[in-house]
């Protein structure tokens, strides 16, 4: 059963006495402009069909997904889901436990890679791509800017990764541009700091593998014993000054020195002029821009200083002014800071509205949360990229998370309807993927592993052998499909939805008293010029009934009055009614996880 309802509906009166102080946010007045709605391709997993998924597998055994694979006919399908722009995770070279050296590859060091494919986030090599990803090796980069053309020319945008804080442990670039020095070949390795070293040393010190560590577990590799030669230990990437970093730490990495002394003066920055790591990191982010990347996800922005991004995104976008940079950050102290000086266009939503659904979804939390979170995200919330799930987070269907596929519905409704902001789809999420299997580093833990070679079992149903029409899939993954694409669509489709302005119902109704509004509903206005809709949802796992009142104030902020609108009760939804319970009162019945759209005014 669909869990939508969309109904059309101009009330005689929904009005109230007073309504407390609500946000008021108004309708953007300028030419229309889509709102990114972003897919996240995790490219070596999306086309790869051999499901033989055995823990540890090598790309022979558990195959691989490549660039080409990528076709015309997966990113149309994608395009029609309402999807704007594709993020390629995992693009650029990093270290794998796959053997290159035939193409003049070295091999890496098992002791520092996690996992056999290796984590697409310990970057080996800024000015290549994966070779994974390659049908022809050689011929790799043609093979993603071969990629990039067809996303272009099906009308969407690319995103790639950009990782600023750390690089692989065996970081060297054999791909480099004529005249690009590597990350420490002109170091002072002899100090633990300064300002145009690229690393961070522990000087008279060598590094050591972590204890316990066992890579590949008990698989046989060549370069595994233990060991890995660096002296002068490196600094580790999660700000860990010690050669000897835990097997928890992110160990198979090394911080980036952008000038910033952390351990004897408490954090000094020498920034008089840009360090030697802010222009070589500029020309990795001009390198791409100039193969016609239209973004860049920052991973762990918030560990590289703002005035660096500050810096570096008006060096960029003086060149492409149309690219954009969007940021994983985590700490809600930094947001405007990262926006408004750094020059970010987006920031991650994670620690507020993902973590607030998610609380909601498992009972820990009820929606009177949501509320507070706009109302702290204040001027900032058309910056925010919402999401439910990525790489790094637990599947919705997992058990880990919700461990049913249709719960997502509510919280996407949520996620995609109560801002003007970009949004992300994770591969997968829309066919109900539930990330299960033990899968060597990835382990079990309702996550689609990012460190091993793995098939993706509900998804490729969906790819269907290269056919990418969900041949494979149940009804109700077809119907959840669906759902999806309603909701994503509508994001740019409903000019109230695409560019109005917010008015929240739900502090209004909780605290009136109205039979059936409890706190596992949502309820909230999007209005424009064109329309008004009101958007209603259900957390919970059995059918509401509610009251709705919208109150007086409110009218007045959509530009309306009641005498304006003509009752007609016209119902484009079988799966729930809408009823008055006075002239003044309407109640809406909703299905179990589900949402509903009523217009007001057209």
């Amino acid at each position: 059963m669909r869990r939508i309802s969309i109904y059309l509906i101009a009330l005689a009166s929904l009005l109230a006495c007073s309504s407390p102080t609500n946000d008021t946010t108004q309708p953007t007045r300028m030419e229309s402009k889509n709102r990114m709605i972003l897919y996240q391709m995790f490219t070596r997993l999306f086309t790869n069909t051999n499901l033989t998924n055995k823990p540890w597998g090598t790309i022979e055994e558990n195959g691989v997904g490549k660039f080409n694979e990528i076709t015309a006919k997966s990113l149309e399908e994608l395009k029609a889901m309402g999807i704007t722009h594709i993020w390629f995770t995992g693009v650029i070279e990093h270290a794998v436990l796959t053997d290159y050296t035939a193409y003049g590859i070295p091999l890496d060091d098992a002791d520092v890679v996690k996992g056999r494919a290796g984590s697409p986030y310990a970057i080996k090599d800024y000015y290549d791509v994966n070779p994974d990803l390659a049908e022809s090796v050689p011929d790799r980069m043609k093979e993603f800017e071969a990629l990039v053309k067809r996303t272009h020319e099906i009308g969407l945008k690319v995103i790639i990764d950009f990782v600023p804080n750390h690089v692989a442990r065996a970081y060297h670039s054999d791909a480099k541009p004529e005249g690009i020095i590597d990350f420490g070949d002109d170091d002072n390795t002899s100090v633990a700091f300064d300002k145009d070293n690229n690393f961070y040393y522990i000087p008279e010190s060598s590094f050591k593998v972590p204890e316990g560590y066992e890579s590949l577990g008990d698989n046989p590799f060549p370069t595994k014993d233990g060991l890995f030669s660096e002296t002068p230990a490196k600094a580790t990437g999660n700000d860990v000054f010690s050669a000897e970093p835990s097997i928890y730490d992110w160990f198979e990495t090394v911080k980036l020195n952008y000038g910033v002394e952390y351990q004897e003066h408490g954090r000094v920055r020498y920034f008089h002029k840009p360090p030697n790591t802010w222009l070589k990191m500029r020309d990795i982010l001009l390198y791409w821009a100039a193969k016609d990347v239209d973004g860049f996800r920052c991973d762990m922005a918030e560990m590289v200083p703002v005035e660096f991004w500050e810096w570096v995104t008006k060096e960029v976008k003086a060149q492409y002014p149309e690219i954009t940079f969007t940021a994983e950050i985590y700490n809600p102290d930094a947001y405007r800071d990262y926006i408004n000086t750094g020059g970010f266009d987006y920031l991650y939503d994670k620690v507020e509205l993902y973590d607030t659904l998610k609380g909601i979804i498992q009972n820990r939390m009820t929606t009177d949360a949501i509320t507070g979170i706009w109302q702290r995200q204040d001027g900032i919330t058309d910056n925010m990229l919402r999401f439910l799930e990525n790489h790094d987070e637990q599947r919705i269907a997992s058990p880990d998370f919700a461990g049913d596929m249709w719960k997502g519905i509510p919280m996407m409704a949520v996620t995609s309807f109560m801002h003007k902001g970009p949004v992300m789809l994770y591969f997968g999420q829309e066919v109900g993927e539930p990330g299960k299997g033990e899968s060597g580093f990835g382990g079990d833990d309702g996550r689609t592993t990012i460190f091993d070679y793995w098939g993706v079992p509900e998804h490729a149903k969906w790819i269907n052998e290269g056919q990418f029409d969900g041949g494979g899939l149940s009804n109700d993954q077809k119907e959840l499909r669906e759902a999806y694409a309603d909701i994503l669509n509508l994001c740019n489709s409903s000019s109230a939805i695409r560019e109005g302005g917010f008015y929240d119902l739900h502090y209004y109704n909780r605290n009136n008293d109205y039979t059936g509004y409890s706190d596992k509903i949502y309820a909230f206005v999007r209005h424009s010029e064109d329309e008004v809709l009101l958007i209603v949802t259900n957390f919970a796992s059995e059918k509401q009934s509610a009251k709705i009142k919208i109150p007086e104030p409110a009218w007045e902020t959509f530009g309306l009055i009641s005498e304006e609108l003509k009752a007609n009760n016209k119902n484009f939804s079988k799966s729930s009614t809408t009823t008055y319970e006075n002239e003044s009162e309407l109640v809406v019945d909703l299905e179990p996880m589900s949402y509903t759209i009523i217009t007001l005014a057209q």
